[in-house]
């Protein structure tokens, strides 16, 4: 097994930048710098779209060193976990109901469309229909057939969501008691997992393995939530990244897997790599007046925080489809490179095509007025 980190997003949400104290003190007043008139972080909505744009990029262009140079996973579990433990602190049940009415409704809808086509082209081995169920609920990846790979392979994203979101007030509760031992368990229980024998099925095993990977950068979320990062002296932050992130890549380098030097073919490593970015992204609170000045590069990283549920399920759909209808427009008379910008540019349409027809869900979803573009 191998971690997926190569696939991202998650649902927007609204967040007041607060830098609150201990778990029993009352929040700190928002950042003016960081959060606009509207009460968004554009910190947190900035490092979302760039992980949004990042695994477009790595499905159109699968390199590793997109992945090893922005590691958009762990980035976008750590913000998760952040926006999490302040939903939780306010009421549990509540936060996870809130992000499962988020997430779910846009993954039903790919469901309408792709099971009845899986069923209708021929799915001579499909499973019992309780499997089924794991499209309404994700613990664990839907079943799917070969062809449908390019959508079934993007949603182990959503199971691993899902379970840390129903794990959260647990995980919270526990690092709260032990913070430094929380965030390390993960980092240990992973090896330990990928070297035992699990007589349950690789389904499950996949599962229990990418939430060990990503844990440990959702829990720095909390720590991000509670104010203890921002305890730490930035140099220190920045010499454990520097540890972190060198060891992680020394170890690959040294250990190269099926597919050579590739931080996807080691989860471990992958885990530690994350979390060298994140502690230091988590840490910064840039002034982001410049984003609030520029139109056009704040509306667009607001339209790709509203539609991100979408741009994830749709965007590996969109770049298999170019390629037939690139072929059927003829793209390759150009040559090898203007080809190669003309199936690029087909996927963006289509997804764009998507974005405009179906993202309104994710409006409805958040209790939000639908539209078309927001931003």
């Amino acid at each position: 097994m191998t971690t997926r980190n190569d696939d991202w997003v998650g649902p927007p949400r609204y967040q007041t930048a607060t830098v609150p104290g201990p778990a029993h003190a009352a929040p700190a007043a928002p950042a003016p710098s960081i959060v606009d008139a509207k009460g968004r972080d554009r910190w947190f909505d900035l490092l979302r779209a760039a992980a949004i744009v990042r695994v477009v990029l790595f499905h159109m262009f699968p390199v590793a060193w997109l992945g090893m140079g922005f590691p958009a996973m762990g980035v976008m579990f750590a913000l998760g976990g952040s926006l999490m433990a302040r939903s939780v602190d306010k009421s549990a049940s509540r936060a996870i109901r809130g992000r499962l009415r988020r997430l779910l409704p846009a993954l039903w809808l790919l469901a309408a469309v792709f099971v009845p086509a899986m069923l209708v082209l021929g799915w001579d081995d499909h499973p019992q229909w309780p499997a089924f169920l794991l499209w309404l609920v994700p613990v664990a990846e839907p079943p799917a057939t070969a062809w449908a790979e390019p959508v079934s392979g993007v949603l182990w994203y959503l199971v691993t969501y899902l379970w840390l979101v129903l794990l959260s007030p647990l995980l919270l509760a526990l690092y709260r008691r032990a913070r430094l031992a929380t965030v390390l368990a993960p980092l240990v229980l992973l090896p330990i997992f990928d070297h035992a024998s699990w007589p349950f099925g690789d389904r499950s095993a996949s599962v229990i393995e990418d939430v060990l990977t990503f844990a440990a950068c959702w829990i720095l979320g909390f720590a991000h939530r509670d104010g203890d990062l921002r305890r730490v002296r930035f140099p220190v932050i920045l010499a454990v990244s520097i540890v972190a992130t060198v060891g992680a890549v020394g170890w690959v380098v040294t250990h190269p897997g099926e597919n050579g030097i590739d931080l996807g073919d080691n989860p471990p490593a992958y885990a530690v790599y994350s979390i060298g970015f994140v502690l230091v992204l988590l840490r910064l609170a840039p002034r982001m007046d410049w984003l609030t000045q520029r139109r056009r590069t704040d509306a667009a990283v607001t339209l790709l925080n509203s539609r991100a549920v979408t741009i994830y399920l749709w965007h590996n759909v969109a770049i298999t489809a170019a390629f037939p209808l690139g072929d059927l427009l003829h793209v390759w008379v150009f040559g090898d490179v203007l080809a190669e910008v003309g199936y690029v540019a087909i996927s963006l349409w289509l997804l764009a095509l998507v974005v405009i027809h179906v993202g309104w869900v994710e409006d409805v979803a958040a209790r939000r007025r639908p539209r078309l573009l927001p931003g």
